[in-house]
């Protein structure tokens, strides 16, 4: 008396619905297989150069630090 019902689900139709007297929806003129080269070599180019980028960065500092850390045992023995 006091369960939960639930209340009736109506079937759906399941007739399914194809529309393959369509043709296929043609390209916009050139394949995009000969782009995918350039992109590619355009990336491996730009991760190279980056690369390279951080290792200057990383010797120029580590240049800077041996700079200063020379300047001032220089400096030390000087005041001695």
């Amino acid at each position: 008396m006091f369960r939960p019902q639930l209340p009736d689900v109506p079937q759906l139709p399941t007739t399914v619905v194809t529309d393959r007297d369509r043709d296929p929806v043609p390209s916009a003129g050139r394949p995009l297989t000969p782009y995918v080269g350039a992109v590619v070599a355009v990336v491996v180019i730009g991760v190279v150069l980056t690369a390279l980028l951080v290792a200057v960065a990383i010797s120029a500092v580590s240049v800077a630090i041996a700079a200063v850390v020379l300047r001032s045992l220089a400096n030390g023995t000087k005041r001695r």
